[in-house]
């Protein structure tokens, strides 16, 4: 079956010529030029990956996100402005799997889109059928990761986390009690071409640590070493 990916742009010409590229390669599209459209559209039946352009009239892309985010954690890529970091850092903060700059190819749009795709399969255990077991469940204390059906639990209650906070819980509860450093988590998190801030790391710690606390206000499994990273207790 075909992955549908939803194109937010309040530019017309950027949606159409996007939307053409991405159908010659096999996906299918649904386009909106409108932020608030598109958010009703996405809870009614949420396509495989979301492009939102960032700076839209009305409700930008980062609100979009904001509220998508409270029911869905497809992987979003941003569309931001040329060489604005205060945009990606505040993207990537938010909760979007990658960004590109405008004006950007579409080459390397379908190339960002597939690489997270193929990330969200593999992590959902999705992958090219082998004849290799499933990925095992972690489980470390209260925690219970299912990377076969990008599962996570604590004390029994789900968590909802994005592609990129899973990978990066996943690469801590690895080990419990090792130190990772902010370097070695984005690693984890980004593909090699993706070139972001080390402290985007501490965002998204943050955000996995308030999804937790929202199942269990005591959590505190993730701890920060200060100048050095981040370990995982087990609890």
């Amino acid at each position: 079956m075909s992955q549908v990916i939803a194109l937010v742009d309040d530019d017309r010409n950027i949606l159409t010529s996007v939307s053409i590229a991405l159908q010659q390669e096999g996906f299918v599209t649904r386009v909106y030029s409108d932020p608030a459209l598109a958010l009703r559209a996405i809870s009614d039946s949420p396509p495989d990956l979301g492009v939102f352009d960032i700076k839209m009239p009305g409700m930008d892309g980062m609100e979009l996100l904001r509220r998508v985010r409270e029911f869905s954690t497809i992987p979003v890529i941003f569309l931001t402005s040329k060489d604005d970091e205060l945009d990606e850092a505040l993207g990537l903060a938010m909760g979007a799997d990658d960004y590109i700059s405008k004006p950007f190819s579409q080459r390397l749009l379908i190339a960002r889109i597939r690489a997270l795709l193929r990330r969200q399969e593999l992590a959902r255990g999705e992958a090219v059928a082998t004849d290799e077991e499933e990925a095992p469940l972690l489980e470390r204390g209260r925690l219970t990761m299912d990377p076969a059906r990008h599962k996570v639990r604590w004390d029994g209650k789900d968590v909802s986390l994005t592609v990129t906070e899973f990978l990066i819980l996943e690469s801590l509860a690895q080990r419990p009690g090792v130190v990772k450093t902010r370097n070695q988590l984005l690693d984890v998190a980004y593909n090699d071409d993706v070139y972001v801030d080390d402290r985007t790391i501490d965002s998204h710690i943050k955000r996995i640590r308030r999804k937790f606390r929202s199942a269990a206000p005591e959590f505190d499994a993730i701890e920060t070493l200060y100048g050095v990273g981040y370990r995982f207790d087990e609890q």
